[in-house]
């Protein structure tokens, strides 16, 4: 009778181990807050032409914006805006906020020197 008791303890430690191991893997994302990466461009682009697309991923947000202005992401968390650029330096800013006011800033810095097609992407 004692053996069982302390298999079925076993069991139920095991088995809330494995709940509380699967709530803290579901929940990682909330814990560490939005998460921005930027795939185009690159910080350093140098472009000739005004207009550049910028691209990127978001996780874990409920607002985003680009340099202030609101934008939209798909239901992957993708997003592909237009910048216009002006000539010389430009400073690209993509903001996101989770619901617990938690915030990323994610600053890119591109070149724009007034001709008519991109000159190089690093």
């Amino acid at each position: 009778m004692l053996h069982k008791i302390n298999i079925r303890i076993a069991i139920a430690i095991f088995v809330l181990i494995g709940i509380s191991g699967y709530t803290f893997y579901e929940f990682r994302n909330l814990l560490r807050g939005p998460v921005i990466t930027i795939e185009s461009p690159t910080n350093g682009s140098v472009f000739r032409s005004p207009v550049t697309e910028v691209k990127g991923t978001a996780q874990n947000m409920m607002h985003i914006s680009m340099n202030d202005r609101d934008i939209s992401v798909d239901e992957n968390g993708v997003f592909l805006e237009k910048f216009a650029l002006s000539k010389g330096s430009n400073i690209i800013k993509v903001s996101a906020r989770d619901k617990f006011g938690r915030n990323q800033d994610v600053f890119l810095e591109v070149l724009y020197n007034g001709a008519s097609e991109t000159l190089t992407q690093r």
